[in-house]
């Protein structure tokens, strides 16, 4: 169970914005971020999308276009202070903070556990993000051939990030080695 946000510490809040201007409000927050020099206050601003093959009649074309993965929604880390909170919630395509009810409540910040694979699916993996891995945590592969495939950690190197998971293959436990970004927690 994640433990509730302190006052003063950094956090992950989803911000609504208009679908397909998802990018130029994130420019809009980091150019606002910039002007008001608010750099030790709001860290990183985040679109997820996701490069994926092109298929014409099922075959891969060679080329690729980008997909966001949550059309309406950016990522923002910050310290909630009554600044920062003005400033992300008062930036063109602004539409609203989920979590916040209105009032002048302060929205309520993502955990950590759900932002997680959020980041690593933009390849974003830091050494915190190990703290819930160890050798037979249960996870899930989220990325590559082998994806959505479930296994049991049999080894970790948190300096390489390289991870041995066994899983059951046509019907074998088999070892496979996997990129600590490329799983998740069961």
């Amino acid at each position: 169970m994640a433990e509730a946000a302190k006052l003063g510490e950094k956090n992950w809040y989803i911000i609504n914005t208009y679908s397909m201007h998802e990018q130029k409000t994130a420019d809009n927050i980091r150019k606002r971020i910039a002007s008001m020099g608010m750099e030790n206050e709001i860290f990183r601003v985040l679109v997820v999308e996701v490069e994926e093959p092109v298929l014409k009649d099922g075959i891969q074309t060679g080329k690729t276009k980008v997909r966001n993965l949550y059309p309406g929604y950016i990522f923002v880390e910050m310290i909630m202070t009554d600044k920062s909170w003005y400033i992300v919630r008062n930036t063109p395509g602004v539409t609203g903070i989920a979590g916040s009810s209105g009032g002048g409540q302060k929205p309520t910040p993502v955990p950590i556990e759900q932002m997680e694979p959020v980041l690593k699916r933009m390849g974003m993996v830091d050494e915190s993000m190990f703290n819930g891995y160890e050798v037979g945590t249960r996870v899930k592969i989220i990325k590559g051939p082998l994806e959505g495939t479930e296994g049991t950690i049999t080894s970790l190197d948190k300096k390489t990030g390289a991870v041995q998971i066994k899983t059951l293959f046509f019907g074998r436990e088999t070892v496979v080695d996997q990129d600590f970004s490329d799983i998740e927690r069961i």
